[in-house]
């Protein structure tokens, strides 16, 4: 029940927020504005020229008409010189009004919206660097992306909107306004009374179509989110046959999409023709009033052409404010995935750096740790790694052997006790500093678009040419890499085909062999490689190690034979340690994973 009234008054909450044009996301949105006050004074500025236009243009023609009204009752010579000059400005200040109208468009989309579009996605591009694993590992990568890019755009797009409200609608409405009442105020009246309904109109109507948006766009991130993990598993998704599935599911979300998106436009769209709509029966009651003002109280007929045409120019901020007003709300939702994700909590990082030389020495100290504070992963973990051993770390799936990494890298910190490195806690020093400390090869293999060398050489960029080279001799890559079209500058990525996986995993283990760190980590190194390559590979790593600390992490217990201590994990706790035949002996745990996969 209580958990039933929490929804309810979130709920509320929540509309009770949307109810408001500007509520906290809106002010926010303010502010994210704020260093492009130069840009956007500017952008004001031009507004009040297109002003002065506005008003100008419609007094010049007035006063027009009312020369060539008195013509008609009184012909005279003269009557094109008379009117020519008129004309003339007219015509200028209209050309001003184009040429004005172009300038503040182009200044505002191809510069100021550009560069606060910039600058938002440099600072969410920052901010993911900042942020702990963990949110890369509960955020699909698809729903990330359509952050930076689709919802960024969109509150770029905002700041047209946002300086049409505040300066040129509004503006222009109240000099429009003010201008009407003393041309003739009797006149003005019906204009200005209707003018703030459509407003108020407007922004109610305004609001009625956030939440749509908000769905819309969460469901878009959701969109992009399934399109990357179909295309990144495309071969899976083919080799089960789970293309229809996978087709109606996107459908399904699609369509969400689509609906959302159609009701907030709808909303959106359908301010503009209320706004036409109650601007028409203002032009009308003007041109009633007009005439009769002309027939029965003398009223010159340019007065009245001046009123009218204030009128019928009042709707054009009229309408531009009905527009940003739905806009906004459009942008909000937009806006609040983007600052969902400025607002998580970062990681803290102390400033701590490594004393060199690093022996490589590492104690877990009564260790815990869970992913799940309801489901218990590593607890009490002690052990002691001397400098240089070749520590292997086995057990079934889910005993915490990869946690294990997880911590030495601090990709996660431990909850309780202490990862000493030399004596020293491993939590005072910085993660970048942490990070030198190892090498690591992971059971995923990972390349980037580029050549093979750069590949090779992505932790340690200033390596010549012959140290690569020499690397990949010493990790049996030298040979397929010069049987490559255009060898160490063949142009690979992780879904090349160029090179096989086995071939992709030897390639990251001479990157981690050319960092030479301290301290090495292979999780599952060899679990994409044959027995002929998984043989030369525990050959290069027994002459490249010497003299360092390995972590080794496997299934397969044949890689880990000659380890100078095996650690075998059960439920997140050592259970046995030793030498591969100490544990063979004592036919404990070890001794049955061993038999289950090798006996007969």
């Amino acid at each position: 029940m209580s958990t039933n009234n929490e929804k309810k008054q979130t709920e509320a909450k929540e509309k009770k927020q949307r109810s408001r044009l500007f509520d906290e996301t809106g002010k926010r949105l303010l502010r994210e504005i704020k260093p492009l006050r130069g840009w956007i004074g500017l952008c004001a500025f031009l507004c009040l020229i297109l002003i002065g236009c506005a008003v100008a243009a419609p007094e010049l023609l007035g006063d027009l008409v009312n020369r060539l009204y008195d013509w008609v009752k009184d012909p005279v010579p003269g009557l094109a010189r008379s009117l020519l000059p008129g004309l003339g400005v007219l015509l200028g200040v209209y050309a001003l009004q184009a040429v004005i109208t172009y300038g503040n468009s182009y200044l505002l989309n191809n510069v100021v919206s550009r560069f606060f579009c910039a600058e938002l996605r440099i600072r969410l591009s920052e901010k993911l660097r900042r942020l702990p694993v963990s949110y890369v590992d509960k955020t699909p990568a698809g729903d990330v992306i359509d952050r930076m890019m689709e919802d960024v755009g969109n509150m770029a797009d905002s700041i047209y909107g946002i300086v049409e409200i505040l300066i040129s609608g509004f503006l222009q409405m109240a000099v429009i306004a003010v201008i009407l009442f003393i041309t003739d105020w009797r006149m003005a009246i019906p204009v200005v009374l209707l003018s703030p309904l459509s407003v108020l109109l407007s922004a109610k109507m305004a609001t009625l179509g956030e939440k749509h948006w908000d769905k819309h766009f969460n469901l878009g991130g959701e969109l992009t989110a399934l399109a990357e993990e179909a295309y990144t598993n495309y071969p899976t998704t083919k080799a089960f046959n789970r293309e229809a599935r996978l087709q109606e599911k996107y459908d399904e979300l699609s369509l969400r999409h689509q609906r959302n998106g159609i009701f907030g436009n709808f909303l959106s769209s359908i301010v503009q023709p209320v706004i036409i709509f109650l601007d028409a029966l203002a032009y009308i009651a003007v041109a009633v009033l007009g005439g009769w003002l002309i027939v029965h109280k003398g009223l010159a007929i340019g007065t009245v052409v001046t009123v009218i045409f204030f009128a019928r120019q009042l709707s054009a901020p009229l309408e531009r404010i009905a527009f940003g007003l739905s806009f906004v709300q459009h942008v909000k939702s937009a806006a609040k995935r983007v600052f969902a994700m400025l607002d998580l909590p970062e990681e803290e990082d102390p400033a701590g750096t490594v004393e060199a030389p690093t022996e490589g020495r590492v104690v877990f100290e009564h260790v815990d740790f869970s992913y799940d504070p309801e489901k218990p992963l590593i607890r009490d973990l002690c052990m002691e790694v001397k400098p240089g051993q070749k520590v292997a770390i086995v057990g079934p799936t889910g005993a915490g052997k990869t946690t294990i990494v997880n911590l030495l890298m601090r990709f996660y910190d431990v909850q309780s006790g202490r990862v000493l490195i030399d004596g020293r806690d491993a939590s005072e020093l910085s993660r970048a500093e942490n990070r030198r400390l190892f090498a690591m090869v992971l059971q995923d293999t990972w390349l980037f678009k580029g050549s093979v060398a750069e590949n090779v050489a992505y932790g340690s960029p200033e390596v010549s040419r012959e140290e690569i080279e020499r690397v990949c001799d010493q990790a049996y890559c030298d040979h397929f890499i010069r049987r490559l079209p255009q060898g160490y500058d063949t142009v690979i990525s992780e879904d090349s085909t160029a090179v096989s996986s086995g071939q992709k995993q030897l390639l990251t283990i001479a990157r981690a062999m050319l960092a030479n760190r301290p301290l090495l980590i292979l999780d599952e190194a060899t679990s994409n490689v044959d027995t002929r390559t998984e043989l030369l590979i525990q050959k290069a790593m027994d002459r490249l190690m010497g003299g360092r600390t390995c972590f080794v992490i496997a299934h397969r217990l044949s890689t880990i034979v000659d380890a100078d201590l095996i650690l075998v994990l059960r439920d997140g706790t050592i259970v046995e340690q030793g030498t591969h035949r100490e544990l063979l002996d004592r036919k404990g745990f070890y001794y049955e994973l061993f038999q289950s996969q090798y006996a007969i």
